[in-house]
């Protein structure tokens, strides 16, 4: 590659986190978002994803006013830091109205909310300097197939990504797949069905989607094709790097921890798509593992960061006319061999 991206990284608050699980205590000591913003840069990343509850604390119990006030503190905190808010979510899947679902919630109550937090959300991004929205639809779904009409719940999440786009038109929105967890059965488990989405709303140049590792992992689909497939249809607007034990709950490991081949071949297909090169940060979302003593714990994220930019170095290292070679021969035993040399430095 005659011009090589130079990546840029970055990673959520709440990947500086305490520890907690659901069968114990937390392990390390809460550290508050003044302190974790200047973690970011000696750590060598400069993009900060947000919720909007990772802005605006207690969001629920405070006024419009109020809410925009403490936006504008944390952009001022962002610029003395030299950092880029990447993009603001609505965490929608704590707050009592959602439990059932947010834009797909068989209350209208419930549903109103979700949309009124959600267009709160897009605000708040635009206080702090973005207008991307990520909608990670968490609790977009059932535990029992018979309790909503799945025809229904589509409508209503491409009424709410119309409503978002009409709000302010200069939002982007980035749809976050996931097939489970919390619930059992989600409405928008690939990003196939994000893209569908996205090309059913209002303005499809504005909708787009982000793919995290173990998202795809727990869907039982590889993660590099999936991030290929958004590619394909210039609709890859941000991943998030992590790796995953199996397929059971969200374990966030760190990238490449559990599967190198797998990571290699997602910086392989970034690398090749030449993404990066419009701005789109590398993004992790990777938790420490619960019991790793010492607040606040980060290895995990520089660690992450080293194993994405030592598969750089290998994809890019990479002899193509080699790998052309076993290719043309319909050798794919020899280019097996020949890619598992190349990871182990043999």
């Amino acid at each position: 590659m005659s011009n090589p991206v130079e990546y840029c990284f970055s990673f959520g608050p709440w990947n500086i986190h305490e520890g907690a699980d659901p069968f114990g205590p937390d392990v390390r000591t809460p550290v508050a978002l003044e302190k974790k913003l200047p973690l970011y840069r000696p750590l060598g990343f400069e993009g900060v994803q947000f919720h909007d509850d990772d802005v605006v604390e207690n969001i629920d119990a405070l006024s419009p006013e109020q809410i925009m006030k403490r936006a504008g503190e944390v952009k001022k905190l962002l610029d003395g830091e030299g950092l880029t808010p990447e993009f603001v979510a609505p965490r929608l899947w704590f707050a009592e109205q959602t439990v059932d679902g947010g834009f797909t919630s068989n209350s209208a109550a419930d549903r109103q909310y979700a949309i009124d937090r959600t267009l709160q959300a897009v605000d708040i991004a635009r206080e702090i300097g973005t207008t991307n929205i990520v909608l990670w639809l968490a609790r977009e779904g059932t535990y029992i197939r018979e309790s909503k009409n799945a025809r229904v719940a589509y409508q209503r999440l491409l009424e709410t990504i119309n409503r978002i786009l009409a709000h302010d038109p200069e939002a982007r929105i980035w749809i976050e797949p996931k097939p489970n967890e919390p619930m059992d059965h989600a409405y928008v488990p690939t990003i196939g069905h994000a893209i569908a989405l996205a090309y059913a709303s209002d303005d499809p140049s504005r909708v787009s989607g982000l793919i995290e590792t173990a998202h795809a992992i727990l869907a039982g689909l590889d993660p590099s094709d999936e991030m290929a497939f958004a590619l394909a249809h210039d609709k890859l607007a941000s991943v998030h790097l992590n790796d995953q034990n199996g397929l059971k709950y969200d374990q966030d490991k760190s990238f490449g921890a559990v599967n190198l081949r797998s990571a290699f071949n997602q910086v392989r297909v970034l690398e090749e798509a030449g993404f990066g090169s419009r701005g789109e940060f590398v993004g992790l979302d990777v938790k420490v593992m619960r019991t790793q003593k010492n607040a606040p714990a980060t290895e995990h994220l520089s660690n992450s960061r080293t194993i994405f930019l030592h598969l750089v170095d290998k994809v890019r290292s990479l002899d193509a006319a080699t790998q052309q070679q076993y290719i043309d021969a319909r050798d794919y035993e020899g280019l097996e061999l020949y890619i598992t040399r190349h990871l182990m430095g043999v």
